[in-house]
């Protein structure tokens, strides 16, 4: 059976090229899903990172580690007083993880949308020149 055109071998998430029709909701929706699989992915090891080393660094509890890394990956801010300047560091080091984490989430989680409507507008523009 003849493989569709909108099919490609680009990898998990394989978006077409411009000269190429643009592909059907199912795989658009494919697509999404699996930008939030990663993007959950990336969640939890942000998240892990955050909880080792709050309990190893700081010395909190499992849960208040767990507190303390969701609040700064979160962007809250941080909720205990931290017990040394040891800890001090890897939480900034940590704040700043997070926010590039966040970065990268966004880019993730908007590409095939941003794709598809850019696409779309390629699409529709070659059908008005013809």
């Amino acid at each position: 059976m003849a493989k569709r055109r909108h099919q490609t071998k680009r990898g998990w998430l394989g978006y077409e090229r411009h000269h190429e029709q643009l592909a059907p909701r199912s795989v658009f929706v494919k697509r999404i899903i699996v930008s939030l699989a990663i993007a959950l992915g990336l969640i939890a090891i942000a998240l892990s990172v955050g909880i080792v080393g709050y309990h190893v660094i700081a010395g909190f509890n499992f849960v208040d580690s767990l507190l303390e890394a969701s609040m700064i990956l979160g962007g809250m801010g941080p909720v205990h007083e931290l017990p040394n300047d040891t800890a001090k560091i890897f939480a900034s080091i940590y704040a700043l993880f997070s926010g590039v984490i966040f970065i990268a989430l966004m880019g993730i989680i908007l590409a095939p949308m941003a794709h598809r409507v850019l696409h779309k507008f390629h699409v529709d523009e070659k059908d008005v020149e013809e």
